[in-house]
């Protein structure tokens, strides 16, 4: 315990000084040691993230699926059981707790589950089959929890757990997610409160600032191991500590947050893993695993959706091309979360420095054309775009796309996802290949809510239920992809990778681990791609040689292996 001890206090020091650690470092100890006691089986868990090219992910709302009389989670088992296992091994619920605004971001009650959807019996179900991703939304909270009404009660210790930074703070620099007022006043019982609320003004950022909070958060993540959640995302991370004159985005003080969870966490929960949400310039996202070791063992690789549209809209792989040959591994511990979709819009900031300007600009107005809108932020020199709302369907295809070729193109580009180093989620949405819910939209004026729909049991089982509807043909491609990726070695989260120039209309990644070689090709454009090869590969799926020239068709995808 002394070199815990040693450990939390450099952290603590590094975050609040010398004499703050000294304060506080027994009490963080306590709470871990209190936590290794009520659970000694989490503590002997395995101290690497544990992954194989088996482990997929499915990103979906707890309430996606309902049936009358029936909790969605319960249904949501159902339906991953029946229509997904064993290819998916794993599912992100997006924030299961009440809330009272921004689909779960805005928790009322961190530790409890909205009523609505189940509670914490359906979620644990769900853990003892598949590996389950929980949200911890630590910058914030809703305006409607009690901790926020204790504040405005101005109750000990209450009063401080909201940032209310003081008047001659120089504000001038802060980063923009939205173009809300950064600041919201509310009356409290000990006056006016100008509180800082990054998201909207029923989300009221907590104030690390006191180490109570930070406490508080660490809790919340043992709660949540506790409850199955073998991985915690850290929802919007990189705001959580201000400074004035700074950018108060991912700052020193939060990479030492991060820091501090992950060495709590491998010594009460260690099989825990820790992702980043830090939908921010590709370099400023990577910071965040580190030495590999220290920091988060997952991070979101927020430039890949944003380039791999780019690709197909200029049915030119080459800037996705550039970016994935430049990536660099984070080492064995520690793994990117590839995706395309999620619940969110496809972020373009982390392409800032990747793609020129007009190129943004070109994807902006393909994003509108499509039936789409666009998420803005505030900087100095008046809103700019933010990210894309829209479905990846939608996103991917031309209005009168005939529905072949919109699923040909759905499917290549999760090819791309599915081959590259790192673990693949997919949300529910790009499972079905759901076009954009305008109706939502409108009703609610909230330009995410194009990609939120939810559905009924019913509908997704007549769905499914017919061969050549465009969901069942999406599910089927995807479960054949995955089935194949799990085969091989090669397609080891953290196996090496090459990204060979094979012109613009190709987009290829090659693979190695345990002497076996894939190499995965894919055509982004609508015309027939010819390659030539090395001889010696064969087939990923039917293990049948190739020639040394093969012929990719429109949106076509190869998976190739050699060794083995």
């Amino acid at each position: 315990m002394a070199r815990l001890s040693e450990r939390l206090h450099r952290h603590l020091a590094a975050i609040y000084g010398a004499e703050e650690a000294r304060r506080w470092v027994p009490r963080f100890r306590e709470r871990l040691e209190r936590f290794v006691r009520a659970h000694p089986d989490l503590a002997r868990g395995p101290r690497a993230l544990a992954t194989s090219p088996a482990e997929a992910w499915l990103i979906t709302y707890g309430d996606q699926f309902s049936r009358p009389g029936e909790p969605p989670l319960a249904t949501l088992g159902r339906f991953m059981n029946r229509w997904l296992a064993p290819e998916f091994s794993g599912v992100h619920l997006l924030p299961i707790y009440p809330y009272s605004s921004d689909d779960g971001f805005s928790v009322i009650d961190y530790r409890a589950v909205d009523p609505r959807l189940g509670d914490w019996g359906h979620v644990q179900d769900l853990a003892r089959r598949y590996t389950l991703m929980l949200d911890a939304v630590v910058n914030h909270a809703s305006v409607q929890s009690a901790w926020f009404r204790r504040f405005l009660r101005c109750e000990e210790p209450y009063r401080r757990y909201f940032l209310v930074p003081p008047a001659d703070w120089d504000l001038s620099q802060v980063v923009r997610p939205r173009t809300t007022p950064l600041l919201t006043e509310f009356t409290t019982t000990c006056g006016l409160k100008k509180v800082w609320t990054t998201f909207s003004a029923d989300q009221a950022d907590l104030n690390y600032r006191e180490p109570g909070v930070l406490l508080e958060a660490l809790e919340l993540l043992f709660f949540y191991a506790a409850r199955g959640a073998r991985r915690l995302r850290l929802d919007a991370v990189g705001f959580i500590w201000k400074e004035p004159g700074t950018t108060c985005l991912n700052l020193p003080q939060t990479h030492e947050i991060v820091r501090l969870f992950r060495t709590a966490l491998d010594h009460a929960a260690p099989e825990v893993a820790l992702v980043t949400e830090t939908n921010v310039p590709h370099a400023e996202n990577v910071a965040y695993f580190g030495d590999g070791e220290n920091e988060a063992q997952l991070v979101y690789n927020f430039a890949l959706p944003p380039l791999v549209l780019h690709a197909f809209a200029r049915e030119d792989a080459r800037a996705l091309s550039t970016w994935a040959a430049g990536l660099r591994p984070p080492g064995p511990k520690a793994a990117f979360l590839n995706f395309l979709a999620s619940h969110d819009g496809i972020g373009l900031r982390p392409v800032e420095g990747i793609l020129p300007p007009d190129e943004v600009a070109f994807l902006v107005e393909r994003t509108l054309a499509h039936g789409g809108e666009v998420g803005y932020r505030d900087t100095p020199a008046g809103p700019a775009p933010y990210e894309l709302n829209s479905t990846w369907y939608d996103a991917l295809n031309p209005p009168g796309t005939p529905e072949e070729l919109g699923v040909r193109r759905l499917l290549a580009s999760h090819a791309i996802m599915l081959a590259l180093a790192g673990l693949p989620a997919v949300y529910v949405h790009a499972l079905f290949g759901t076009p954009n819910w305008r109706e939502g939209f409108e009703r609610s004026g909230e330009k995410r809510k194009l990609n939120r729909r939810k559905f009924r049991e019913a509908e997704v089982e007549a769905w499914l239920a017919d061969p050549a509807s465009r969901p069942r043909r999406i599910v089927e491609g995807l479960k054949e992809r995955l089935k194949l990726r799990a085969r091989h070695a090669a397609f080891h989260p953290s196996a090496p990778q090459r990204v060979p120039d094979l012109g613009a209309g190709i987009f290829a990644v090659e693979r190695e681990a345990e002497a076996e070689r894939a190499l995965v090709l894919v055509n982004v454009t609508g015309r027939p791609r010819r390659v030539k090869l090395a001889e010696g590969w064969r087939d990923g799926g039917s293990g049948e040689a190739v020639g040394r020239e093969v012929t990719l068709e429109p949106y076509a995808d190869l998976w190739l292996i050699t060794g083995g």
